[in-house]
């Protein structure tokens, strides 16, 4: 295995570890704020997808990869998100308070999710936020007086300073900004005491207690923080679509999100990015590929569902480390060439089994 050499306790802390990591870091910004100028709308809506599932999946890294809490209701989250964004904009208010708004009640939802949880753990956990992403999709069907229930309800535009910014453009930069601004923010928590204390719980809840760490406080943030980004995702989701009805947000779309940390590699916010991009770009790969396959292999229903389930049990089996773990690997093989070894990796095949186990 490969790591960084570190000399200083400011190597932590500093948000770029050398000049070459900022330097590829800003070719990257460069690129995205040239996107629109050279591809047309649907690849900038296939990037603002990217964008916002990429939020989520920060926020289940968070959670799951980091605490060790396993949640199959994130679409709720998702859901509360969007549906507070777009009442609150068709009742007069501005994006920016909309958008906070929807943030922070999902944050408070996540509060009121996780303190009932503490007790639980494994498989039981999951079966409880499973339990309430029912529930809020049943709230959101029955209360039709403000979320007009099964019929949906369309989505104004994004409002700031009175400029209407509904255009493809528009909604691709606004997501990037959000999106930059949730990755420092968690990027910032994860190396602070909560990150470690986040991680001490991950690994072991008696021996994280036994030296100090409030199990409670820090479970509970875990799941407000992860919530809060989720929310915030869910109200561009929103604004994105501009159309949002109960079922975009049913348990499949939690089971998405969390394969996508899974693919993507659970420890690893460029994992969450990229498996973010993987589910974005896979179901065109499969239409691609279905041009090739028999009529009747093609035509059959379960075809894309049967797919993501396949490629998530090899990424399990063969590469825990999810894509974040070939990144790494590629890396370590460009900086060591010619002295890679291949079995440098062997010893730390850490995956999804390991993190979620206890």
């Amino acid at each position: 295995m490969h790591f960084p050499m570190k000399t200083s306790y400011r190597d932590d802390l500093r948000l770029f570890r050398n000049r070459s990591s900022a330097m590829w870091y800003g070719l990257l910004f460069a690129v995205l704020i040239l996107l629109p100028f050279v591809f047309g709308e649907y690849v900038l809506s296939q990037a603002t997808f990217v964008f916002i599932n990429g939020m989520v999946a920060m926020g289940m890294v968070l959670l799951v990869g980091y605490t060790g809490q396993i949640s199959l209701g994130h679409a709720a989250f998702f859901a509360v998100g969007a549906y507070t964004a777009a009442v609150l904009e068709t009742r007069g208010l501005p994006f920016v308070p909309a958008l906070l708004a929807a943030g922070a009640l999902s944050a408070v939802i996540g509060v009121a999710v996780g303190l009932p949880a503490l007790r639980m753990k494994g498989i039981y956990l999951a079966m409880a936020t499973l339990a309430f992403a029912f529930i809020v999709e049943e709230v959101i069907v029955r209360w039709g007086s403000v979320t007009k229930g099964n019929r949906g309800m369309t989505v104004p535009d994004p409002t700031i300073f009175g400029y209407k910014l509904g255009s493809v453009p528009a909604v691709y930069y606004l997501s990037g900004i959000v999106f930059w601004i949730v990755t420092l923010v968690i990027v910032n928590v994860m190396r602070s005491r909560t990150g470690r204390a986040l991680a001490a719980l991950r690994d072991s809840d008696v021996a994280a207690e036994s030296m100090g760490i409030n199990l409670a406080l820090f479970k509970t943030a875990a799941f407000a923080i992860s919530a809060a980004v989720t929310g915030l995702a869910g109200a561009l989701y929103a604004h994105k679509l501009a159309y949002i009805s109960p079922e975009q947000f049913g348990i499949l779309l939690s089971v998405e999100f969390l394969m996508t940390v899974i693919v993507g590699g659970l420890g690893s916010l460029h994992g969450a990015v990229f498996g973010s991009m993987f589910f974005i770009v896979l179901p065109q790969i499969i239409v691609q590929v279905k041009a090739f396959l028999p009529q009747k292999v093609a035509e059959l229903p379960v075809l894309d569902s049967a797919t993501f389930g396949v490629l998530v049990i090899l990424f399990v089996l063969f590469e825990p480390r999810g894509l974040a773990g070939y990144w790494v690997r590629l890396k370590t093989y460009l900086s060591l060439y010619p002295f890679y070894r291949r079995g440098m990796f062997r010893r730390s095949r850490i995956g999804a089994a390991d993190l979620i186990k206890h």
